[in-house]
């Protein structure tokens, strides 16, 4: 009788859990965040200004930039823009740099922890201490680093004035950190952080937080 105890008590405990753990992961993927740094000379006077997206030469005919070049465009008609229809009638230039260079890191988990009958879940979210049927539960954890890999999703757009010696008059760049390999699925997010309070404060280093679309 009492084991059987146990094991409804140790289920529950399953239940609750897993579902915690559930709510949480969606809490979290609901919004994405990135980190945006922005430098401006911002000229006066720019609403109605044609723009012109050069590509770098090894962006010439490639898909991926063509992408990525249509979610700046989708984010810089905004701030008042206008694309021209050739390269010599634009007033600015814009460029375009993004990557998602990786690195290994560490991150700290915890090891399963366990109800009196021996059941364990895991990675544990620390120690825990709590009243059941008749008795207390203790789940106790304990660290260990595991090796992950760190995604650095990068976007990066620099405008220069064609009317000011090609003098460059706005540069922003937004980077947000990943454990998936998912570039092209941020990149959405990272074109309309860079514009961001355009043209922002020079120098100006903030975080922003989207609603991810579905």
């Amino acid at each position: 009788m009492w084991n059987r105890l146990q094991q409804c008590r140790a289920g529950a405990w399953r239940v609750f859990l897993v579902l915690a753990a559930a709510l949480l992961v969606s809490g979290c993927a609901s919004t994405l965040s990135a980190r945006v740094t922005s430098f401006q000379q911002w000229p006066a006077n720019t609403q109605g200004a044609s723009y012109r997206i050069e590509p770098a030469p090894a962006q010439v005919n490639n898909l991926e930039f063509q992408s990525v070049a249509d979610m700046v465009r989708a984010s810089i008609g905004p701030i008042g823009l206008v694309e021209a229809p050739s390269a010599g009638a634009a007033r600015f230039v814009v460029s375009i740099e993004y990557g998602n260079p990786h690195t290994q890191t560490w991150v700290r988990t915890y090891d399963d922890y366990y109800l009196n009958d021996g059941w364990g879940f895991g990675p544990a979210f620390g120690g825990f201490y709590g009243g059941g049927w008749g008795g207390g539960i203790f789940m106790s954890s304990y660290p260990r680093d595991v090796p992950v890999t760190l995604y650095k999703n990068t976007l990066t757009v620099i405008i220069k004035d064609n009317s000011n010696n090609k003098a460059e008059v706005y540069r922003s760049s937004a980077v947000h950190n990943s454990y998936e390999d998912k570039l092209m699925e941020v990149m959405p997010y990272l074109a309309r952080a860079v514009f961001d309070g355009f043209p922002g404060n020079n120098g100006q280093t903030r975080e922003v937080t989207y609603d991810k679309m579905r």
